[in-house]
């Protein structure tokens, strides 16, 4: 499939940004290089402190590099004030007026920006559908859920359609089920807006299920840029295989390389083949990281790779999460969903097999 490149919106060049303190000074971002394409629903995904906010303050306009260049749709921005900047920002405590309808806080920044009266009228209709909210129109903020107030706050937002469109963990103080459905929800406003969204978030789930793209990132760095499916079946590094989803890591040295792929003795005792990295040529000692979903156990008997034995188990719902204890001491988890035709076979202090499928197994970067 040819994958077609979508023009940038946004375009962060060398972007660093220095807090000073009474100890040292804090290094919030470290030389930061993104693209972001037009109309992208892109991620900014880390844990607390990595810098994404710090980030995204940057292309609102609330703060000022340090160094670098912040660009939207080519023109440097990074010193422009924010209300001359083609974007909108929804916080995480969504910043609605408690005294004000619903229509009116929506309407509030087109009167800001003195629109005629029957185009704010207007604007205002069509936000409301978008939201699907036309019959709480004349509701005030305090008469209405969490998750109607954040889609207010949406609204209110994609009013005076910005170009850019910055949510900072916006969905953070929803229950889950809550949460789930406004994700859904979110990816359905970005697609039938055409707005870029650059969206913070620390909640690996989030990511993956909205984003076309996603940055990880990690003490003002960022680690790896890919779509969902590459950052998940592909981590570049350890961090990022750790932080996404779950991983089992193996220690092994590496016999050889082919560009792709890598043989691997693992100190468990089986040779196996194992994805790289883009441009990665290791040698010597490296880390490999396999997927819990990607792994079954196996009678002993069975052609296992490798044998251990089961320390716990735990049940999950939707799966059961198996932990072994290889023979070389090593910790794997494998994870099996359960199904009332398939019961567990399987008991806890049992000594089992272990299998994975050939290209399951990544390697890390050091």
């Amino acid at each position: 499939m040819t994958v077609v490149e979508k023009p940038s919106a946004v375009e962060i060049r060398g972007a660093s940004k220095i807090f000073p303190t009474a100890d040292e000074p804090v290094r919030a971002l470290d030389d930061v290089y993104l693209t972001i394409g037009q109309n992208e629903f892109f991620t900014l995904l880390g844990p607390s402190g990595c810098g994404k906010t710090t980030l995204l303050r940057l292309i609102a306009g609330f703060d000022y590099p340090t160094s670098g260049q912040i660009l939207l749709y080519g023109e440097d921005i990074a010193t422009l004030p924010p209300y001359r900047r083609p974007v909108n920002t929804v916080f995480q405590n969504y910043a609605l007026f408690p005294h004000m309808t619903v229509a009116q806080n929506i309407a509030f920044g087109l009167e800001m920006l003195r629109r005629p009266r029957a185009e704010i009228n207007a604007r205002v209709d069509e936000m409301l559908k978008l939201v699907r909210m036309e019959a709480l129109r004349h509701r005030r903020i305090s008469e209405i859920s969490g998750g109607q107030q954040q889609r207010v706050a949406l609204a209110r937002a994609l009013a005076p359609a910005p170009k850019v469109l910055l949510l900072d963990e916006p969905l953070s103080a929803l229950d889950y089920k809550l949460r789930k459905d406004m994700q859904i929800e979110l990816k359905r406003l970005q697609h039938e807006t055409g707005i870029t969204f650059i969206f913070v978030t620390h909640d690996q789930e989030e990511a993956l299920t909205m984003s076309d793209r996603i940055a990880v990132m990690s003490a003002g760095r960022v680690l790896q840029v890919g779509s969902p499916r590459d950052i998940y079946d592909r981590p570049a590094d350890r961090f990022v295989a750790d932080f996404i989803g779950e991983s089992n890591f193996l220690g092994g040295e590496v016999i050889a390389t082919d560009g792709t792929h890598a043989t691997i003795r693992l100190r468990a005792g089986p040779v196996i083949a194992a994805q790289l990295p883009d441009g990665y040529r290791p040698a010597g000692e490296v880390t490999v990281a396999v997927r819990p979903e990607h792994a079954a156990i196996a009678p002993l008997n069975d052609g296992a790779m490798m044998h251990g034995l089961i320390d716990q188990i735990v049940y999950f719902g939707t799966d059961t999460h198996y932990r072994l204890r290889l023979v070389s001491g090593e910790s794997f988890i494998v994870r099996r969903q359960n199904r009332p035709d398939a019961p567990s076979q399987w008991a806890e202090g049992e000594k089992v097999g272990l299998v994975f499928a050939a290209g399951t197994a990544q390697v890390l970067k050091d």
